[in-house]
């Protein structure tokens, strides 16, 4: 089979595309002929060794597909031939990745696509929308009427947050960088959306909230402002953070504590099988419903994955602009 692999760390260019066996499935495990695979940053990471994983080799790069199953293995039994599905997860811990025509996957770590909805929809969807919801629901516990504030409300897990809060019934705040953008997220639905280069961001969300407060900050920036952040939540508020790996950010604890507010961090990949299964629950409901719909920025075929790659090196780590969206692959 065609695959995009690894055999070191290193920069985009380590990227192989070539032929490797197609593999097995083990107990436990079902092959998926992938449709559709997803860059993510942490991908970026894993393979640039910045993000230490075990990694087998030759390692297939990638967490996220979806696909259609083809073969179970044994003791297999959640779905049967010919099921579409999706998930991710996957090139995490020492499993194996994703890039490739085929792959083996855990029956837990795969969950059905809905009827009418693509496999480039569905692979653009999965780690950024697991990740969005557990910030939302497990971590940030969001309740209908709640107000929501997201920075970069068309980033990969931005773009999943702004929708998820307004199909649950609360009512979101989101930063922008040029008026396209703002345009996408009042198309999801976002109640106030901010221009970060000129609004001014306190001021706009204090008149918002009246004065309240926000209730869940999501926070997807590498370098937070809790100063800030912290002045602007609601008593008991809950801050959420997700990246930012080397940050190390001024804390205003007394204002922190007297609010009674509460801290989250988390990793998507430290969850588990049924906690993501929660999620995908309620990403299936959204998607069939119409809910959830992720921006596509680029879309390459499977044999350009190093310059997938780069792409998203140069507007995740570069701050480049020049892509908005998810960007997808396809064999």
């Amino acid at each position: 089979m065609k695959a995009a692999f690894i055999e070191t760390t290193g920069s985009p260019d380590v990227i192989r595309y070539g032929d490797l066996p197609q593999p097995v499935p083990q107990a436990g495990e079902v092959l998926v002929r992938v449709g559709a695979v997803a860059v993510n940053p942490i991908d970026l990471y894993i393979r640039a060794g910045t993000v230490a994983m075990p990694l087998p080799k030759p390692f297939v790069v990638g967490c996220d597909l979806a696909g259609t199953i083809e073969q179970l293995g044994p003791n297999a039994s959640r779905f049967k031939v010919g099921d579409r599905v999706w998930g991710s997860n996957q090139g995490l811990l020492g499993r194996q990745g994703t890039f490739a025509e085929y792959a083996c996957v855990g029956e837990d770590w795969l969950y059905p696509t809905p009827a009418g909805v693509d496999d480039k929809t569905t692979a653009a969807v999965a780690l950024v929308g697991i990740t969005a919801h557990l910030g939302l629901f497990r971590d940030g516990q969001l309740k209908t009427g709640e107000t929501v504030f997201v920075n970069g409300g068309t980033g990969g897990v931005g773009a999943m947050v702004v929708q998820m809060a307004k199909a649950s019934g609360a009512k979101v705040i989101t930063t922008v960088g040029s008026t396209d953008k703002a345009k996408q997220c009042q198309q999801w639905g976002a109640d106030c959306v901010l221009h970060y280069k000129s609004d001014d961001i306190t001021a706009r969300v204090r008149e918002f909230t009246r004065g309240q407060g926000v209730n869940v900050w999501y926070e997807t920036q590498r370098e937070p402002d809790f100063l800030r952040t912290v002045d602007l939540m609601a008593q008991r508020g809950r801050i959420i953070i997700m990246a930012g790996r080397q940050a190390q950010p001024v804390f205003p604890v007394g204002p922190f504590y007297v609010k009674g507010l509460s801290l989250h961090g988390f990793a998507m990949f430290n969850a588990t099988a049924t906690e993501q299964r929660r999620c995908a629950e309620d990403i299936h409901r959204w998607l069939a419903a119409g809910q959830l719909k992720p921006a596509i920025g680029r879309t390459f075929p499977l044999a350009q994955t190093a310059a997938a790659h780069q792409l998203l090196e140069e507007n995740t780590l570069g701050k480049a602009g020049t892509l908005t969206g998810k960007v997808v692959l396809t064999p």
